[in-house]
């Protein structure tokens, strides 16, 4: 491919919205276009990575009985509500109707629709297993679209759906994708790390997250360097502190003024904030705006509350749960903005960590401005209609697998596997019939990963100060050309036998001939990230040209020849990996 040829633009200043190197370099390398906030279309050198990274997933997928259809983005609302997901789903989920009132949404996944083709056409055990999949666009209205490819509106999605006998089937068959997907996100140059987690919205029994490692991503992760324990925080189980052994005292009001958040009474009392109980006050609602309840969750004061844990300790959708309006609360509940304690409340759910259960004298708001009550022990003095662990895992907590201390780490999820096992099979009716002619439940999976947000999270690794890195997988072109001087003949000439004799050897090269400045070319290259660059420049005469790996900031001067040899054997070294 010709550049002089190719619809490409680069751009000189960073924009003006980028906050992040993904974000900023595949703009500034003419490779994404905003259309509005959230959605983006995808021009001729971005689309090529696109597709390679779909190619990859392909094959893997295919090597593991995958077998690739399309459904289309637009849904019933039938099968949503007939799985209990139309409510569920919430507010991310977009929502239309067409002329006849007929409700339907755009898909930001597809348990549904896979379910409901199984359960038509698969009638028999002799049909399974079967793993189904897809490459298509999704669709989530997010709140705060952000950072380019990472928080999107549409985005090119992978989806699996398997779909087995029983429980040792699923096993099997969750294996095999979690093996794929490593062999993916290897290949896609990625350094990663499967983490247990949350199974969110769409449900099931066990999740891996395979998250991408990078500073700027918006999972975190806790490991433990000493075992194999790693899991997200939302996931990550928290180890209870022992109990401090101390002989329950007389519960006292104290006056407490001004003291309005946990380090303010710790400073006044003069006690540990492990010694103090914080209060959070939230409105969870039902499937109607005036359907709701008030909750005050419960944790000690030096921790913080993990929202996930909480949602799922109440069984709801994450759209369900709100901050609670102090005034209107405390109308309903007795709770008062600052001070508020579990001793105090009424009508109202009350939440308890479970590290709460077993510390003694601790210190709680008193239901009362300006009071704290001290010596407040769980059991005697109040109980929790939940007790369970609401706390987010921290550096340094122990882990849950060997007790040593565990270490935190952001990341970009790129992909999750899900063990659904009945959840949508049970609701949706999604039966075969056994060696005994009796029917049984389908168990399923369920395995997505994000295409274009891999290919965000493959920049976020893969970049310099000068632009992207491409890894030779999944870069646009393998090598570049660069033409000094359009107007010499002893450079086209050597420049194209070179460019002629790596297509001819499977590389896939474009060749820059536009009449620009060498210094324009140069940069461009470099934003561009195309692993191997071989310059034509005064020496073409001589025969010699330089040689540059895009990660390399030498390069070195060799034959034409015997560059285009290097740059063939290097791409073949580095597909072969």
């Amino acid at each position: 491919m010709r550049l002089s040829k190719m619809y490409i633009r680069t751009l000189r200043e960073v924009p003006a919205d980028a906050e992040i190197p993904s974000h900023i370099w595949l703009l500034r390398a003419g490779m994404i276009r905003k259309l509005v906030s959230g959605v983006y279309g995808f021009m001729p050198l971005g689309f090529r990575s696109v597709r390679k990274i779909e190619d990859i997933i392909r094959k893997e997928m295919d090597e593991r009985g995958g077998q690739e259809i399309h459904m289309s983005a637009l849904q019933p609302a039938e099968l949503w509500q007939e799985s209990g997901r139309w409510y569920a789903y919430g507010p991310e989920m977009w929502r239309l109707k067409d002329r006849n009132e007929r409700e339907f949404c755009l898909g930001p996944t597809h348990e549904e629709i896979f379910t409901d083709i199984v359960r038509n056409e698969v009638s028999s055990y002799r049909q399974l297993p079967l793993n189904l999949y897809q490459i298509q666009t999704k669709y989530r209205d997010e709140k705060r679209p952000r950072f380019g490819l990472m928080r999107s509106r549409e985005f090119v999605m992978k989806d699996a759906y398997s779909f087995d006998r029983d429980w040792e089937g699923l096993d099997n068959s969750y294996r095999g994708m979690y093996d794929a997907y490593e062999k993916i996100f290897t290949r896609c140059g990625l350094v990663y790390r499967a983490v247990e987690a949350d199974s969110g919205a769409i449900g099931g029994s066990a999740s891996h997250e395979f998250t991408a490692l990078s500073d700027v991503g918006e999972s975190e992760i806790a490991y433990c360097d000493a075992c194999d324990m790693a899991a997200t925080t939302e996931r990550a189980v928290c180890i209870d502190d022992a109990p401090n052994v101390e002989a329950e005292l007389p519960m006292e009001t104290v006056v407490t003024p001004g003291t309005k958040t946990i380090e303010d009474v710790a400073n006044f009392l003069q006690v540990d904030q492990k010694k103090t109980i914080k209060a959070l006050l939230f409105k969870v609602f039902g499937e109607t705006e005036d359907a709701f309840e008030y909750v005050a969750a419960f944790i000690r004061g030096d921790r913080e509350l993990n929202m996930t844990k909480l949602i799922n300790a109440l069984d709801i959708p994450e759209h369900a749960i709100e901050f609670a309006s102090e005034n209107d609360m405390a109308e309903a509940t007795g709770c008062v903005g600052g001070f508020t304690g579990p001793t105090g409340l009424h009508d109202c759910k009350i939440i308890v960590d479970s590290e709460l259960v077993d510390q003694k004298n601790l210190v709680a708001g008193a239901c009362e401005v300006d009071h704290h009550i001290i010596n407040v022990n769980y059991g005697r003095d109040y109980k929790g209609d939940i007790v369970t662990d609401l706390k987010r895992m921290k550096a340094g907590d122990k882990c849950p697998v060997c007790g040593l201390p565990v270490k935190l780490a952001r990341g970009i999820e790129v992909g999750q596997v899900f063990k659904l096992g009945t959840k949508y099979s049970k609701s949706m009716g999604a039966y075969y019939k056994d060696e005994n002619m009796e029917d049984q439940l389908i168990i399923m999976g369920c395995y997505g990963i994000g295409v274009t947000r891999t290919l965000a999270a493959i920049v976020e690794q893969h970049h310099d100060d000068n632009g992207i890195i491409w890894p030779m997988s999944v870069a646009p072109y393998h090598a570049i050309v660069t033409l000094v001087n359009t107007e010499d003949e002893v450079q086209v000439a050597l420049a194209e036998t070179i460019y002629q004799e790596l297509r001819k050897a499977g590389v896939e090269a474009v060749i820059d001939d536009r009449k620009e400045r060498p210094g324009v070319k140069f940069k461009d290259a470099d934003i561009l990230g195309i692993p191997i660059r071989i310059t034509v420049g005064k020496k073409a005469a001589e025969g010699i040209v330089e040689y540059k790996l895009r990660k390399d900031a030498s390069f070195s001067e060799i034959s034409g020849q015997e560059a285009a040899a290097t740059a063939i054997a290097y791409v073949a070294s580095e597909l072969s990996k």
